[in-house]
């Protein structure tokens, strides 16, 4: 195995936990950083890091770390990343990759000039029975895929947007954003990309709470002539309710569901069944929330791998940036309707 990699945080808010966690179990972290001086030293107290108060700063006089993990607020992400990487240093960015599709180009652009790996983390891959699905899916076991349903129901209420970066146009960007971007990267996994998206979006009850959209439809077309539809709502009164998707292939047909995407609920395939699947991870814990399945111990796993042993990456910044661009179609179309 050989040196263990190194790795530094950048915004010690609550994910970063989660990131130490497995930082500590598959490498080392060597230091942190938040511009919320207790929010850093409460952190680096846990783990033995140094502690800074500006990436700047981590940036010069941090000698050891070989990745820098930006966990800042997603309006954040693009420029902490660029100077993260012109430091060279590798990145492993937090979803979404940034909130604008320019932004995700200048990121990529700045990881190849400095001969940089820049991962984006897309732990809903990991999920076992969305994993199963993608390898029937690339194995021809539903022919061609015909369309797709994604229906994101949960619950965000006025304690979770209260004294937050969250519900911001600036640092937040949208729903569909912080939200359910994972639910996004999974419908270009699993189908491709998209060509057009036709969207109707609206604030219904969070009004002068958030700065955009509670509830949104957006029906797709996809490049290989596939369609699909997406229900989205933080308005699920009292508690999360589903994360799910339905396949309808040529030869099959298939939905992974429970509130997270964790279970596969339905399936009827031409001469194959999906079996023995493993528990998968439990759902990231916010207090009040829970949030997707938290599978950020594969996601280092596999940038350690990566790293180390050239081996493929799991969550490359190219299928980052195709996950914005779809979210920016969905909201082109919105605010034109």
């Amino acid at each position: 195995m050989g040196n263990r990699v190194k790795f530094a945080i950048v915004g010690c808010g609550r994910i970063a936990h989660r990131h130490a966690e497995h930082i500590s179990n598959y490498g080392v972290l060597t230091s942190v950083c938040d511009v919320i001086q207790h929010r850093a030293e409460t952190l680096a107290n846990q783990y033995s890091a140094k502690v800074f108060h500006t990436i700047e700063d981590l940036l010069i006089n941090d000698k050891e770390a070989d990745v820098i993990s930006i966990c800042t607020p997603n309006g954040l992400h693009a420029e902490h990343t660029i100077l993260a990487l012109n430091a060279g240093f590798h990145v492993l960015c937090e979803k979404p990759m940034a909130i604008d599709v320019y932004d995700c180009g200048t990121m990529i652009q700045a990881a190849e000039k400095n001969n940089r790996r820049l991962f984006v983390i897309k732990q809903n891959r990991f999920n076992p029975p969305v994993a199963a699905v993608k390898k029937a899916i690339d194995e021809g076991r539903f022919g061609k895929i015909y369309s797709i349903q994604l229906n994101c129901f949960w619950n965000r209420n006025e304690d979770y947007y209260n004294n937050s970066w969250k519900g911001t146009k600036e640092m937040d960007g949208g729903t569909l954003f912080t939200q359910f971007s994972h639910f996004i990267d999974l419908l270009y996994w699993l189908v491709g990309d998209v060509k057009k998206a036709k969207a109707y979006t609206a604030n219904f009850h969070h009004k002068g709470i958030i700065e955009f959209e509670d509830t949104g439809v957006v029906a797709l077309e996809f490049y290989n002539g596939a369609i699909g539809a997406i229900n989205y709502t933080v308005n699920s009164y009292g508690g999360n309710m589903e994360g799910s998707l339905t396949i309808f292939g040529e030869k099959g047909t298939v939905k992974i569901g429970g509130q997270y995407l964790n279970e596969l609920e339905y399936q009827n395939i031409k001469d194959f069944t999906i079996e023995n699947l493993p528990e998968g991870n439990k759902a990231n814990n916010y207090g009040y929330y829970q949030g997707s399945m938290s599978n950020h111990d594969l996601v280092y796993k596999n940038v350690i791998d990566v790293l180390q042993n050239s081996a493929s990456i799991l969550t490359n910044s190219f299928e980052g940036l195709k996950t914005v661009e779809i979210i920016d179609k969905i909201y082109q179309s919105a605010q034109n309707n």
